[in-house]
Formats: structure tokens, C-alpha cells, sequence
């Protein structure tokens, strides 16, 4: 996929300050979820922001234009966003400000990131504006002159659109018969860090604890057999609800 700039829309001004105008930030980031989340908060705040879903269009892009910000997932299709933030790191000044964006145990990935060259870490989910905000801030040299917004945006879930959900479920499905045409651990391993991931996003809590059971045993594909049948029997039934959804809205 190419590198795709995202849109502005209709978010009220009211109380708000833009905080990021001027800044251009690049997001490495596979998933849709995720990736409108941070969009929403980087359009409210004044920022742009452009998106690839992968490292090879990220590196692409890279070596032609200088963002302000990079923010990177860990956990892509094509590798590590560790990589990435290692090459970034070394660049000459200015460099753009690093941060690197994951889910899970905060402690788990945040020493990593940092050893790697990462300015900052963003969790997933990102619970607000301002905490969005406040880590794009620490990392431009300009922040001591930068005012933060008082402006919520509400629940990740809330926000992100039916289609928007829909689509990463399909595709998460997708990743489910990959890894199992390619009955490979890697693919399955793969597959379950983006579910998990997904689920957080979009607050789905019983989406959570199966991708956190097929995480457990995704590097044993045999063992992960029920999980992924479990899985793949919510992620369906999620996917008829957000159709569902959509369906609804496209009558009204």
C-alpha cells in the first residue's frame, strides 16, 4: 500500500487549541483502528498525517521527505518497527522526533524502544487528546512554546467509524487463513498480536482474552487449533454486527 494522506473533518473548534499546527507526522501503522484514532487527534490538534502500513512504502517515503514526527508500531506485516526507529535514529540533524507506538504491557516494550533510538512511547489505546498531544509535544524542539488543548475526544470505540472497524476485522480474518495456509508460527504469532491489538482498539473485551489465548499459543500451531476457532467465531460475529451497522446507517 501506498503512503496514504489523510483527510481533514468536521471536528468542532470549540475549546480547542491547535497546539500541532505545522507539524507533519508520519504513522507506520498496519491497523485501520489505530490508525483513525491517531488521525482524528492529529487533525483536531492541527497536525498532518500521512500513513503507510508497512516498513517498505515507510522507507520509501522516508528517504524523500523529512516529517516533523515519525510514529512507528512495533509489530508490522513486513518486520520490526524497531528496525525502522534504529535507521531513523542514526540520521543526521534534524532528524524527525521518534515515537513508538504498541500495545500490550508497557514494560514489555518501552526499554526496547528506547535502546533502539525512540524519543518517546504512545500506548495503545490512547485514552485522549491531550495524552496524544503531550508525547507529540516532548518530541518537537519547539514544545516550550506550544500550548496543550483541555479538549477530550471520548472512547477510542466511540470515535472510529463502523466501516473503519469493519474492515479490520475482515482483514484480521484474513491474516487468520494466511497463517493457516502457511501453518507457519511466525504468521500465526503475526496474526494474534494484530487481533489483540484491534481488540484494545476498539474496546472489545471478549475479542481480548481469545487473541490473549492465541497469543499464548500461537507459536505452537497445532495447540493454538481451538483458540483460533474460538477467535475466528467472534471476529465473524463482530463483523455481521458492524455490517449490520453500516447497513443501517446507509437506509437511514
Amino acid at each position: 500500500m501506498d503512503l496514504e494522506e489523510f483527510g481533514q473533518i468536521g471536528v468542532s473548534s470549540r475549546s480547542r487549541r491547535k497546539c500541532l499546527l505545522g507539524v507533519t507526522i508520519t504513522l507506520v501503522e498496519d491497523s485501520l483502528s489505530a490508525s483513525e484514532a491517531l488521525r482524528l487527534m492529529a487533525v483536531a490538534s492541527g497536525a498532518r498525517m500521512r500513513r503507510a502500513d508497512r516498513l517498505m512504502s515507510a522507507e520509501r517515503h522516508l528517504a524523500l521527505y523529512r516529517p516533523t514526527v515519525v510514529i512507528v508500531d512495533l509489530g508490522l506485516p513486513d518486520g520490526s518497527g524497531l528496525d525502522l526507529i534504529a535507521g531513523l535514529a542514526e540520521m543526521s540533524d534534524p532528524r524527525p522526533g521518534l515515537i513508538a507506538f504498541s500495545g500490550g504491557d508497557l514494560a514489555e516494550w518501552q526499554e526496547d524502544a528506547m535502546a533502539a533510538g525512540a524519543d518517546a512511547v504512545l500506548p495503545k489505546p490512547v485514552g485522549s487528546l491531550d495524552a496524544f498531544q503531550k508525547v507529540v509535544l516532548s518530541v518537537l524542539p519547539d514544545r516550550e512554546d506550544r500550548a496543550t488543548s483541555v479538549t477530550t475526544i471520548g472512547s477510542m470505540r466511540s470515535i472510529l467509524p463502523p466501516k473503519v472497524r469493519r474492515d479490520d476485522l475482515a482483514h484480521a480474518l484474513q491474516l487468520l487463513d494466511t497463517a493457516a495456509e502457511e501453518d507457519g508460527g511466525e504468521a500465526l504469532l503475526y496474526a494474534s498480536q494484530f487481533i489483540a491489538s484491534l481488540a484494545v482498539m476498539i474496546e472489545d473485551n471478549g475479542l481480548q482474552v481469545e487473541a490473549g489465548r492465541l497469543l499464548a499459543t500461537a507459536p505452537e500451531v497445532g495447540a493454538a487449533d481451538s483458540a483460533v476457532s474460538r477467535l475466528r467465531g467472534l471476529i465473524e460475529d463482530r463483523l455481521k454486527q458492524e455490517t449490520a451497522r453500516i447497513d443501517a446507517s446507509n437506509c437511514a
